[in-house]
């Protein structure tokens, strides 16, 4: 990218109480910056009680408060970004190293201003539990091109707003999107994000998994997500 240029990505984070995790993905994203793809992050939050927002604040990102809801939260970050692209990360999701490359090799590519791109999914955690689960991930998004938000997301500001942007849901914001954009405009990056297993650890990798597939199928037949919320935990 030409040294004159300015950045073309806005990276929009939505935290709720994510003081633990959210370091980790503010100091990878310094790789963007050193690579002159990376124009701001913009942290939105939720009405965290803990050091959240002092930690966004304290490594410059612009950080915005907004009424507690993934998809309210990135409908806000979007009105408020100045980047040409968008780049959604969830605050327990961290991009590996190389990922400002792969960005910079799909915005080369003028077709791809229609199109959204996403990363392969890691998780941070041992057990061979946790390698099914990617596998059944690589599936999903393969078979049924359903990438979820703990996969991240880059689309053009353009393209976001010819879709509507983020509906104000509380769940399956994610999935609203991507059904919107349909399966003939995903990509997959050529970079992984390593996601926090933390849900899996507690709840199990085989009870979360299904609660998760019943939730999704409770959607598609038409229940609305703020019904789900309860059961999604």
């Amino acid at each position: 990218m030409p040294p004159d240029s300015t950045p073309p990505v806005s990276v929009i984070i939505p935290t709720l109480d994510a003081a633990n995790g959210l370091p980790v993905l503010l100091a990878a994203l310094e790789e963007g910056r050193a690579a002159g793809v990376l124009r701001e992050v913009i942290v939105v939050d939720g009405g965290s009680r803990d050091a959240t927002v002092p930690l966004a604040q304290a490594t410059g990102a612009h950080v915005a408060a907004s009424p507690r809801g993934r998809g309210v939260q990135l409908a806000t970050g979007a009105a408020l970004a100045g980047g040409e692209w968008l780049l959604f990360l969830h605050a327990d999701t961290v991009p590996a190293r190389g990922w400002s490359s792969a960005l910079a090799d799909f915005i080369a590519v003028p077709a791809n201003r229609g199109r959204a791109g996403y990363f392969r999914l890691r998780f941070d955690d041992r057990p061979p539990a946790a390698r099914i689960l990617e596998a059944a991930v690589r599936w999903r998004c393969r078979l049924l091109a359903l990438p979820y938000g703990d996969q991240g997301l880059l689309l053009s500001a353009e393209l976001l707003r010819a879709l509507g942007g983020f509906r104000p849901l509380p769940l399956m914001e994610d999935v609203d999107l991507v059904r919107r954009l349909g399966r003939g405009r995903l990509s997959l990056l050529d970079a992984e994000v390593v996601t926090s297993a933390a849900r899996y650890r507690r709840d199990g990798y085989v009870a979360r998994p299904l609660r998760n597939l019943f939730c999704l199928g409770l959607y598609f037949v038409g229940v609305p997500p703020r019904l789900l919320l309860r059961l999604y935990g």
